[in-house]
This record gives structure tokens, sequence and C-alpha cells, in this order.
């Protein structure tokens, strides 16, 4: 089998022994929420894709099944056929707000800890190792936020550019760390009632954030990502904060 790009061999690592046909659905769903995949990219080939998750035919095809009944995906016939990603996964609200209700402000702030310590590594290492063509690359990717509509779209765009990021500094473990908290958080800072989060501020954080990579400057680089992680994390909380005062005064109605 061909050699992986660094996105797919966390998409298409191999499963657990259990619940594999939903933990295939889970992984791509995530894959697209995160911008990993993109609408209108193909997926490989089913022979290829049982392959890398380490499943049988039929697994695959459950899995499948139950991505093109959500509209995620669709498989078309023919000589360029194959199994294309057709839509966003749709933003759960209601799980959203259970998470924001659920969290607490210090397992917010937790998060943003480990963030702040993976993020400031992972830019210490692109000023280091990232090429003349990850620079362009980023860019693209920084722009892509502020020309995002909606928030189905913001948080791909946004979680893409950090992932990238983490690419660049030529680090698996950076780079699968930055995924998991990527899944963890993006979602809640694009989710329709985080109000006030402006793309076109976080555009220009990521592209200030570009070039102080690209000009070899670790400790700018850092402080920028750690006002930018630490932005983010303040908005969280804010929300939850909002949320939770509208429902304390919903429940004493």
């Amino acid at each position: 089998m061909a050699s992986q790009t660094p996105f797919q061999s966390q998409i298409y690592r191999s499963l657990p022994e259990i619940e594999r046909a939903d933990a295939i659905v889970d992984r791509i769903t995530k894959a697209i929420a995160l911008g990993l995949l993109k609408v209108g990219e193909r997926l490989p080939p089913e022979a290829a894709l049982s392959e890398m998750f380490g499943v049988g035919g039929q697994t695959l095809r459950e899995a499948l099944g139950e991505l093109r009944e959500r509209g995620i995906v669709e498989t078309r016939r023919g000589r360029s056929g194959g199994t294309f990603v057709v839509n966003q996964p749709r933003t759960q609200t209601d799980t959203m707000r259970d998470w924001f209700l659920s969290t607490s402000i210090s397992e917010i702030r937790d998060l943003g800890d480990e963030h702040s310590a993976i993020a400031a590594t992972t830019v210490r290492l692109a000023c280091e190792r990232a090429e003349a063509h990850d620079f362009d690359r980023l860019q693209e990717l920084a722009r892509a936020l502020v020309l995002a509509t909606t928030p189905e779209s913001r948080a791909p765009a946004d979680s893409r550019f950090h992932i990238e990021l983490a690419v660049s500094a030529q680090s698996p473990r950076l780079t699968a760390a930055e995924i998991r908290l990527q899944e963890e958080t993006v979602q809640q800072l694009w989710t329709p009632f985080a109000v006030g989060f402006d793309p076109e501020q976080a555009t220009a954080e990521h592209l200030e954030l570009v070039r102080a990579v690209a000009q070899d400057q670790p400790e700018k680089a850092q402080k920028l990502v750690l006002e930018h992680i630490r932005r983010n994390i303040f908005h969280l909380i804010d929300t939850k904060l909002t949320l939770g005062y509208a429902q304390s005064i919903q429940d004493g109605q």
C-alpha cells in the first residue's frame, strides 16, 4: 500500500476491537468536522479503507451505509466513481449546550493549559522545521476562516489551520495531540449561540502567527499562540456563564 499522508495516518489508523462500524463513522465524521476531509473529496477505495482501518468489507460497508443515511457521503458508480464527502456534519446544538452546562470552568481552563503547552512547543518546532511551501499553505488556510460564512464551515477552517501548523512542526505526536484538542473545543467555539466570536480577528491572529513562524521568531510565535488560545478559552468560559445564567432564569420560572 502507498505511504500515507500525516492526515491519513490519523484518520484511517486501525480501530479498537469493539463497535468498529460505529468507530469508522465517528472517525470520518470528526475528520470532516475538523477540515481534514473536505466536501467534494473522495475517500480511498473500499479495499484500501478496509486495510487501513483493519476491518472486513462488511463492517466497512455498514459504516459507509450509515454515513450515506446521514447525508454526509454519497457513493457514485462508474469510472470516476467512488465514495465522496458531500456535506459537513450538522452541528448538534443540544449536544454543544449540554457540554457548556456540564463542563466546569476549571475543566475549560485545564483544556486551555494543555493546549497552551502543546501549541507553544508546536510553534517553536515549526520555526525550526517548517519548509517554504508550508508558509503559503498556512496563509491560505488562515484566510479560509474569514471566507467561511457559517459556524459549520468556520469550525473546520479554524481547526485545519492549527492542525496544519502542527504538521509543519514535523511531529506526529504533536499533530495527534492537536487533533484531539481541536475535537474537544473547536465546534464549541463556533457554535451558533456562542455569539461575539469574530472570524476577522481570529484570521488576523492566524496570519500574524504565520509571519512569526516564517521569520523564525520562536519567542514571538509562542507569545502570539498563547494569547490566541487564552482568548479562545475566555470565550468558552463567557459562553458557559451566559448559558448558565439563562438556564438559571429558566429553571426559576
